[in-house]
């Protein structure tokens, strides 16, 4: 089994920033594609980023050129850096784990058999 641990949400002003951190325990391997989703009130869960062992990784266009993933292979971690926050951006966010590669490709939420809890971000006007 795989477990995830999201940290590092919370509220902020529009135009703020937040950084993510998801740390990866249990039987997991550096090979895993990692990510993060979010889902809004009312909204299907969204692909926000993922990213591959050898670093190749992939943005949604809403959050293209704002946020920043990442990963430390030898730690088990992932980060999701968040810059220029929009209220839009309010939603719950998940650190996802796959087997395999995500190829630099956003995946549907099924792709990934391991998730987090999740982490609340709140972006106020």
């Amino acid at each position: 089994q795989v477990h995830l641990r999201e940290s590092g949400g919370g509220s902020v002003q529009s135009g703020g920033s937040l950084r993510l951190s998801c740390a990866a325990s249990g039987y997991f391997y550096s090979s895993y594609c990692m990510g993060w989703f979010r889902q809004a009130p009312g909204k299907e869960r969204e692909d926000v980023a993922n990213i591959d062992s050898d670093y190749r990784l992939v943005y949604a266009d809403t959050v293209k050129g704002r946020f920043a993933i990442s990963r430390d292979n030898a730690k088990k971690m992932i980060y999701l850096n968040m810059n220029t926050l929009k209220p839009e951006d309010t939603a719950m966010y998940y650190c996802v784990a796959a087997q395999g590669k995500c190829g630099g490709r956003l995946m549907p939420p099924g792709a990934f058999p391991y998730w987090g809890q999740g982490i609340q971000v709140t972006v106020s006007s």
